[in-house]
């Protein structure tokens, strides 16, 4: 006598991905490392960061040159908005812990201020 398994409707291995992340408690790491490789892959100021945090929705970066930092203050506004359009369009982006402290979300602002140093 074989086992018989029910059919249960499919769900897109991002949603799985995403629900194992959410069960374990990855999700607020897992948000970083998104904001991070966002930061690096748009700002295109990844050789020039030393360090990086992000805590209530601003994101710190220390960079080691001052060219550098006060090319990227000039384009802050465009970089926070490409930042969170990527983050938006990313399947493995938990938007449950970018919630505000109001417990409201903000739906498409996930950074909302960043700090050049």
């Amino acid at each position: 006598m074989g086992i018989k398994l029910r059919r249960k409707t499919a769900q897109p291995v991002s949603e799985i991905v995403t629900d194992v992340f959410k069960s374990m408690g990855l999700s607020y790491g897992m948000n970083n490392h998104l904001i991070f490789e966002a930061w690096e892959r748009i700002s295109g100021a990844g050789p020039y960061t030393v360090k990086r945090f992000f805590r209530d929705g601003k994101l710190y970066i220390t960079l080691n040159s001052s060219v550098v930092r006060s090319q990227l203050q000039i384009q802050e506004s465009i970089l926070l908005e490409k930042i969170n359009a990527e983050l938006a369009s990313d399947p493995l982006f938990s938007t449950e812990a970018s919630k505000r402290t109001d417990g409201q979300m903000d739906p498409k602002i996930f950074v909302k201020q960043l700090i050049l140093k």
